[in-house]
């Protein structure tokens, strides 16, 4: 898919892997949307890409508020006609022993790594759908660990590894659900795993030795985005480059179930679904 004259958001992308793929989008003749939560950091960014004559547009809004989410929403709408890709980048690592809570009282991993990439997707489905062929990018982890549904909140028993492992499998959850429902429809939604232990600055917060590159990263990223290769096909989870296999509750249609209806319940959102019903 060529991205010469398109639209892309990428949430996250002031700074590591996200600023890499808004980059090389722009590079390619993208009309990029960048997403965080310092505006100086966002315009260097922004400056940066005009500077090597592409098109960038900055947006600010902290994820850990739906209110914000919404607005970031309503400013994408405003700002443009349609939306050729979503890659919902933006994240919290696993560093940190105290349990916080979001803008709205949620276990805050939960809610900035999987709610607001949900809530934003499902507003900005409709430019997503108006387009002749769109992709959604949910950038997950191999870090996954199984929902337990009486607890999802984690009130007892917090972690941040744990926290940051359940939201990463929720994001996988979204995506196989959201592929599902889209069936048929010009609407591509895959997941991945860019890369372990990239260089960024989510990895040195959490006292990690960074392995890999964000290059290593991006290029997977891009390829979601991109490639030809995954024209019509949906619902995928990748580890790096390759196709790949995520936690089994990933493929658990009652679990996925259970994590739609809490979604929609939590953004205040109606399921369309449920409204065909």
């Amino acid at each position: 898919m060529t991205m010469k004259g398109k639209t892309a958001l990428i949430t996250g992308s002031t700074d590591g892997v996200g600023r890499y793929v808004a980059e090389r989008l722009a590079a390619e003749g993208a009309r990029v949307i960048v997403h965080g939560r310092d505006r100086a950091r966002g315009e260097a960014v922004v400056e940066r890409i005009m500077r090597q004559g592409g098109d960038a547009r900055l947006l600010i809004a902290d994820l850990s508020s739906l209110a914000e989410v919404r607005s970031l929403a309503e400013a994408v709408q405003r700002d443009s006609d349609g939306l050729d890709a979503l890659v919902n980048n933006a994240g919290i690592g696993t560093s940190g022993a105290q349990r916080e809570l979001s803008a709205d009282g949620f276990e805050l991993r939960f809610a900035v790594n999987y709610l607001a990439g949900f809530l934003l997707t499902r507003l900005l489905l409709p430019m997503l759908e108006g387009r002749a062929s769109s992709r959604i990018v949910n950038v997950a982890s191999a870090g996954q660990q199984p929902i337990d549904f009486a607890e999802v909140m984690l009130t007892r028993g917090y972690s941040g590894a744990r926290a940051y492992r359940q939201s990463k499998l929720a994001q996988i959850m979204f995506t196989i659900d959201l592929a599902q429902e889209l069936a048929g429809r010009n609407v591509a939604v895959n997941c991945l795993h860019p890369a372990t232990f990239m260089d960024t600055t989510m990895v040195r917060l959490s006292g990690v030795q960074p392995i890999s590159t964000v290059e290593d990263g991006g290029a997977a990223i891009l390829q979601l985005v991109t490639s030809p290769s995954l024209e019509g096909r949906s619902g995928l989870y990748f580890s790096g480059m390759r196709e790949s296999r995520a936690d089994p509750q990933a493929y658990d249609r009652g679990a996925r179930a259970k994590l739609r209806v809490l979604s929609f319940d939590l953004v205040g959102l109606a399921d369309p679904l449920a409204a065909r019903v």
